[in-house]
């Protein structure tokens, strides 16, 4: 169907031997954006993470509420529900899996949706319907076996 492709450059700084060296690195996307990246200061301490950076966990939470919103809006906007805005504090919980391994095990979604008046009003069934609906077709979701979940707020 389709590819989707980022490049990840790190080089070493520090010393490396000794594990004293920077986890800071960069993602650069093919519509041309260079971003900032790291390790969580929460896995790797500073000085050999950058808090500022994003971290391959708040990426993975952020992918999942991008697309999951994404979704939302694209199946609102078929059933002529006018969204006028979309913002969601989305939270990831690590857990050790049953190894012992730390593993992104749940995201929360707190998405806060306003409605324009244009539209279709949605009824808390209406929404409920519509998050489901979202999560089964978001590409993301379906790609992962995190628990995923909408808390309304």
């Amino acid at each position: 169907m389709s590819e989707h492709k980022a490049t990840i450059r790190w080089t070493a700084q520090g010393d490396f031997l000794k594990g004293r060296y920077s986890r800071e690195h960069t993602w650069s996307f093919d519509g041309g954006i260079t971003l900032p990246a790291s390790s969580s200061p929460s896995v790797v301490p500073k000085p050999y993470s950058n808090a500022e950076a994003i971290d391959p966990e708040e990426a993975f939470v952020a992918s999942l509420s991008s697309c999951h919103m994404l979704t939302y809006v694209w199946l609102a906007y078929r059933e002529g529900i006018e969204v006028q805005s979309y913002e969601d504090e989305a939270v990831g919980h690590m857990t050790k899996n049953a190894a012992g391994v730390p593993w992104v095990s749940k995201v929360e979604l707190h998405p806060r949706i306003r409605y324009g008046d244009a539209g279709k009003q949605p009824s808390r069934e209406d929404e409920d319907r519509l998050h489901e609906a979202a999560h089964h077709d978001c590409f993301i979701s379906q790609s992962v076996k995190t628990e995923i979940k909408v808390v309304h707020g």
